[in-house]
């Protein structure tokens, strides 16, 4: 395939992402793909592939607009998103920082109620929570889960299921009523609008929340959302506690699912767990029986997904029915941490 030949403004943000990568080169460029999604790897791949060189002039024009956009993301973290404009058009002039500050927005890396993110929960508990339901989800559902979950625990109990179900069951929101929303709650805290469609809420999103609360909350409104939603409740519970999330069990705990673990199972899970999990299981069985699993990895040749992920459902499970008999703990929000 010739050598792609394209402008500035002819390239996708696919290409120069592909870019990007090529300039940073193969060390660099692993460590951004371990934090990208498996269908975002396959289309970096293959732009990359369908790229034979890439000239100096592209190499600098994609590292330039790199840098501004994450100066640009630095600066709205530090004061808000008319600081970022702020500096960037004495830094870059007015027509260049709009360009990026679009750019950001657009990508919804600026997102709606981000005004509300720097505050303390317990002061916009205050403002929202004689809000509708449906008002109060669309708030939590924009905020970082682990602020979302401090406000959730402290609605009366007659709400929390209910704004619970109204998040999971979230799916697009016109800019119009998240302006509506917005202008409410703008005589208390500065407002920030995004003309784009956006998309929040949803299951991972509510799952998020509620690996944040205290147990006792989490279970009032599983229990709750069991009688109302069968099949929603299912969908939650399935993802509240994942595989990966091994790394953040004590010792003790391991040490305790591993007692109700078939080995074949384990070693099936394992296949596919990153090498951070692997560790941690090992380093909590005795020598012999670590040595038993690895040879029994390496010799059972290639695996379906599918199986991989079967057998580290069921080890999920065994977990969360330890931790409902009280016999493992697993830290959450809350103050559930606190062991006495």
């Amino acid at each position: 395939m010739a050598r792609m030949q394209a402008s500035r403004n002819e390239l996708s943000g696919r290409q120069k992402a592909a870019m990007l990568l090529i300039t940073l080169g193969p060390e660099k460029s692993a460590q951004i793909f371990k934090h990208l999604k498996e269908d975002e790897i396959e289309q970096l791949t293959l732009e990359i592939a369908n790229i034979r060189t890439v000239t100096p002039e592209e190499k600098e024009m994609v590292l330039e607009e790199f840098y501004q956009i994450c100066l640009a993301q630095e600066y709205i973290a530090e004061g808000g998103i008319e600081y970022a404009r702020e500096i960037l058009e004495k830094a870059l002039g007015t027509q260049k920082a709009l360009e990026v500050i679009n750019k950001l927005t657009v990508s919804l890396q600026v997102r709606p109620f981000e005004f509300i993110r720097k505050t303390d929960p317990s002061q916009l508990l205050n403002f929202i929570h004689t809000e509708h339901p449906q008002t109060i989800a669309l708030i939590l559902a924009y905020l970082k889960p682990q602020q979302a979950a401090t406000v959730l625990s402290a609605l009366p109990q007659d709400k929390q299921a209910d704004v619970a179900k109204r998040i999971a069951t979230m799916d697009r929101t016109s800019p119009e009523i998240i302006k509506e929303v917005e202008r409410v709650l703008e005589k208390k805290l500065s407002s920030l609008v995004t003309e784009d469609f956006t998309a929040a809420g949803g299951i991972q999103s509510i799952v998020d929340i509620l690996n944040n609360v205290d147990r006792g909350t989490e279970k009032h409104i599983m229990e709750t959302l069991e009688i109302e939603d069968m099949e929603l409740a299912e969908e939650i519970r399935k993802r509240m506690f994942v595989f990966e999330d091994i790394l953040t069990l004590d010792n003790r705990s391991i040490q305790r699912f591993l007692r109700e673990v078939d080995s074949s199972q384990l070693a099936i899970a394992l296949k596919g767990a990153t090498e951070d999990v692997k560790n941690a299981i090992f380093s909590n069985m005795s020598k012999r029986m670590a040595e038993i699993i690895k040879e029994d990895i390496e010799f059972m040749g290639p695996v379906r997904l599918r199986d991989v992920e079967e057998a580290q459902q069921k080890i999920v499970n065994i977990i969360r029915r330890l931790e409902d008999s009280g016999e493992i703990v697993i830290s959450r929000g809350g103050g559930d941490e606190i062991i006495v």
